[in-house]
């Protein structure tokens, strides 16, 4: 499959998904203009709108795609212009420079929706141990008070973001859109006994044996019968 085929197949699925907003910039299938809308309310970032920009190699999925924040976070392992350090935009193969094995870097089964996971994912759980804004890595360990107060100054400002008229989704919202579809599928009662009682097809399959075995019970009596008989003949000839 193409690369072109492959990100408009991403593209068009993603489109669904109330976690993420995402257009072609310039109807570019290579560019793509991507919104994190971050729907756990556990999350400091939570209600925020995190603009973002996707480019896509020519050879994807072979190689990453780059991923930049439009609005620097304040954050660990986001660089002050937007970049992101993250393991799995950087290129296949294992690295010994930064000990980073291989399957955790970049490889052809990756995909885009694995990558924008991977971004929140990350924004709740930083990395450390090797900060690419060491400012916000300094912070995060010995004044998680300011560090919160700078992720609550971000979260408020990617609001600005947000597009004229665009609904932005709730973790309520979506809760209850998964709920009524896992409440729909187990609703049992409205089903008739087919459905869980088997197809006639599978009726048809068991009345075939039945009949098979009916048939087969029949030749094991004649052949009984049969070998009777000839003991019979063997006897009176004796």
């Amino acid at each position: 499959m193409s690369a072109e085929r492959l990100l408009m197949n991403e593209y068009k699925a993603l489109s669904k998904e109330p976690w993420t907003n995402v257009e072609l910039i310039n109807d570019n299938v290579f560019e793509w203009s991507v919104a994190l809308i971050v729907l756990n309310p556990d999350s400091l970032y939570y209600g925020g709108y995190f603009k973002a920009k996707m480019t896509f190699p020519k050879n994807y999925p072979y190689s990453p795609p780059d991923f930049k924040f439009l609005r620097p976070l304040y954050h660990p392992n986001i660089y002050p212009d937007g970049r992101l350090c993250i393991s799995i935009l950087h290129a296949p193969g294992e690295d010994e420079m930064s000990g980073e094995l291989a399957a955790e870097r970049w490889s052809p089964v990756q995909r885009v929706e694995t990558v924008l996971l991977s971004v929140l994912s990350l924004l709740d759980d930083p990395e450390v141990s090797s900060p690419a804004n060491v400012d916000a890595g300094v912070s995060l360990r010995t004044t998680p008070n300011d560090y919160k107060d700078a992720v609550r100054r971000d979260l408020e400002r990617s609001k600005e973001d947000i597009p004229t008229g665009y609904v932005m989704p709730t973790h309520e919202a979506a809760f209850k859109t998964v709920k009524e579809e896992d409440d729909y599928n187990m609703n049992w009662e409205d089903s008739d006994v087919e459905s869980f009682g088997g197809s006639d097809s599978e009726v048809d399959y068991d009345e075939d044996m039945s009949d098979s075995a009916e048939d087969d019970d029949d030749e094991e009596e004649e052949e009984e019968e049969e070998e009777e008989e000839q003991e019979d003949e063997e006897d009176n000839e004796d």
